[in-house]
C-alpha cells in the first residue's frame, strides 16, 4: 500500500463526493428538468441518451460544478475567501492537471473540460479529477484479480458488511442476476458458505485496494515535498468539516 496516496484519497474524496452527499447539485441538475437522482448519476445503459433529450452535456457540466461549488460555500463558509483555500486549490490543481492520461478514460475525459477560473469551482474540479483518475486505476485493479463490473459492486458491498442484493449500485438488478453473481463468485472461492468472503475474498480485496493506491501516487510526484506536506495540512480542516457535513 502507499501510505501517501490513501492518505490523499482520505483528504480529496471528501470533495470528490459532493454531488452524492449534499443537495446542491441535485437542485442544479433538477432545475435542467431531470426528475430524479440517477439521471444525474453515471449509468449509460439506463439512462443515456434519454438524458439528452432533457439537456445537453455542457449544461450538465456547468449546472453539477455550479452545484457543488455552492455546496462548498455553504459548508466551508468563509475558509473559501482565505488565502489558505486558495493555496490549497493551487497545489491541488497542479497535481490534479500532471498526470498521464493514457489507459485512463474518465481522467482523459475530464482533463479535456477546461480548468474553471472560478477559485471555488476549480478545487471541485481538481477533486472530480483525482477522484477519475483514482478511480481509473482501481477498474485496473480489479481486472488483475480477475474481478468483472458487477462482482466488483459484490465484492464492496460484503466487504462492508452488507448483502450483495441489498447495495444501492446494483439493488435494483433481477435477484436471478445477482444470484448469478455470487454463485460465480462462490465457484471461484471469493465467497464462503456463510455467504460473506472468504479469507481469499478478503485476499483479493486487499490487493486491489492496495494496487489502486499505488496507480493513484502519480500525480502527487509532481509536488515537491514540502508542497505535498503543504497540501495535506491544508486540505485537513477542509475535509473534516467536509466529513462532519454528512453526518
Amino acid at each position: 500500500m502507499n501510505p501517501m496516496a490513501r492518505r490523499m484519497f482520505e483528504l480529496v474524496e471528501p470533495i470528490g463526493l459532493l454531488p452524492y452527499s449534499a443537495d446542491e447539485p441535485n437542485e442544479t441538475m433538477f432545475a435542467l428538468g431531470f426528475t430524479n437522482y440517477w439521471d444525474t448519476y453515471f449509468e449509460v445503459a439506463r439512462h443515456i441518451p434519454k438524458v439528452w433529450r432533457t439537456t445537453t452535456p455542457e449544461a450538465a457540466i456547468a449546472a453539477r460544478r455550479t452545484g457543488c461549488a455552492n455546496a462548498l460555500r455553504r459548508i466551508l463558509g468563509g475558509r473559501v475567501d482565505t488565502p489558505e483555500f486558495a493555496r490549497a486549490t493551487e497545489l491541488l490543481t497542479k497535481a490534479a492537471t500532471s498526470a498521464p492520461f493514457a489507459g485512463r478514460p474518465m481522467y482523459a475525459a475530464l482533463r479535456a473540460v477546461p480548468v474553471p477560473d472560478d477559485m471555488v469551482t476549480r478545487l471541485f474540479h481538481a477533486a472530480s479529477l483525482l477522484r477519475e483518475h483514482r478511480g481509473d486505476g482501481h477498474i485496473a485493479a480489479l481486472m488483475v484479480e480477475g474481478v468483472g463490473g458487477l462482482e466488483a459492486h459484490a465484492l464492496l458491498a460484503l466487504d462492508m458488511g452488507l448483502p450483495a442484493e441489498k447495495f444501492g449500485r446494483i439493488h435494483h438488478l433481477p435477484a436471478s442476476q445477482i444470484a448469478a453473481v455470487i454463485d460465480g463468485m462462490s465457484s471461484r472461492g471469493l465467497i464462503g458458505p456463510d455467504g460473506w468472503l472468504s479469507d481469499r475474498g478478503r485476499g483479493v480485496k486487499r490487493r486491489v485496494e492496495e494496487l489502486t493506491d499505488d496507480l493513484a501516487a502519480q500525480p502527487y510526484e509532481s509536488l515537491e515535498p514540502d508542497e505535498l506536506d503543504e497540501l495535506i495540512a491544508l486540505l485537513e480542516p477542509l475535509a473534516a468539516e467536509l466529513i462532519a457535513a454528512q453526518d
